[in-house]
């Protein structure tokens, strides 16, 4: 299994780990990285030096390549990049955002420029700024995403960008996943909810527990969690998490959350957010098909043998 982003990124199997905000730390990102694939480091909800500290730690644990990436509408965002760049990082991830004001930092730097989309629209204005790679996201994704499937979006994204290579994401957590996202043209996968359950991953065991159980058809989209905590997001951002009691009272119920007190969006923050009953648990909706824990490195090893093999073995059966 080897495609044209393999060149591009210098790795060996076209699998990237999503650069999930605090949950893709340096562990995570060197084992993807030591294993053949790409391993992404989140940039955001750090801070400076934590930034700082999990890049350095990174280079202890590999000296394969990695990435950061960046949820790049925040304000911080240009000072957080610009810190990745400093400490050498070579291809840098942005997300939720026009990429302009970040292509010339990162060429200038000599990184390549990853850039992820929700939109078709969205894909061409990031290939006229000159971006590298581009990544389709689709709705079915964990974490914050849009409202195209993948399905849909994949094909029509590298169809108004060729010959840019594309990175196809959302609701791909096997070897079919990520076998049906190459026939579709793409040049690579990049996941989030299979690398959550790796012990790699900066998860809570609950957490975990929750995401090992969860069936394909128990996560919902919406913005509550977002509105609770008052953190703008664009347009069309939603935020796609395994049901629990929080969403049992609060979906479909956004002006009511959109009303909450500074005061309890600030004890919401701080007791809750991140507590697997009441807070906030991304994942995306191929969470049906994780069901053991796995190292990272382990995983994209077997996925990338798994994928040769489904590749040699599965047209054949249809065809003959």
């Amino acid at each position: 299994m080897r495609t044209r982003l393999c060149d591009v990124l210098a790795i060996e199997h076209p699998i990237l780990n999503a650069p999930m905000a605090t949950v893709a730390g340096a562990r995570l990102a060197a084992a993807v990285s030591a294993s053949g694939g790409l391993g992404l480091i989140g940039g955001s909800l750090r801070g400076p030096e934590a930034l700082r500290s999990e890049i350095r730690a990174v280079r202890e644990l590999t000296d394969r390549r990695v990435g950061v990436g960046f949820i790049s509408h925040l304000d911080d965002a240009p000072d957080l990049a610009a810190i990745a760049l400093d400490e050498g990082i070579s291809v840098i991830a942005h997300s939720f955002a026009d990429p302009t004001p970040f292509v010339a930092p990162a060429h200038d730097a000599g990184a390549v420029m990853i850039c992820q989309v929700r939109t078709v629209e969205e894909a061409e204005r990031a290939a006229h700024v000159g971006v590298d790679v581009i990544v389709a996201q689709g709705t079915e994704a964990g974490g914050h995403t849009g409202r195209i499937s993948t399905l849909p979006l994949v094909p029509a994204v590298i169809d108004a960008v060729a010959p840019l290579p594309v990175v196809a994401a959302g609701g791909i957590a096997d070897a079919r996943g990520i076998a049906a996202a190459l026939v579709l043209g793409a040049d690579g996968v990049w996941m989030g909810t299979r690398f959550e359950a790796t012990p790699e991953a900066t998860v809570s065991a609950r957490f975990r527990a929750r995401l090992l159980a969860a069936g394909a058809d128990e996560t919902v989209r919406t913005p509550a969690f977002d509105l609770a905590i008052k953190m703008p997001w664009p347009d069309g951002i939603a935020m796609r998490a395994l049901r629990n009691r929080f969403t049992d009272e609060w979906l479909g119920r956004d002006d009511d959350v959109r009303a909450w007190s500074p005061q309890q969006s600030e004890e919401f923050l701080a007791t809750e957010f991140t507590d697997a009953e009441h807070g906030v648990t991304p994942a995306g909706e191929s969470v049906g098909v994780v069901n053991e824990v796995e190292a990272a490195g382990d995983l994209v090893r077997r996925l990338a043998a798994e994928v040769d093999a489904i590749l040699r073995e599965r047209p054949g059966s249809l065809l003959g």
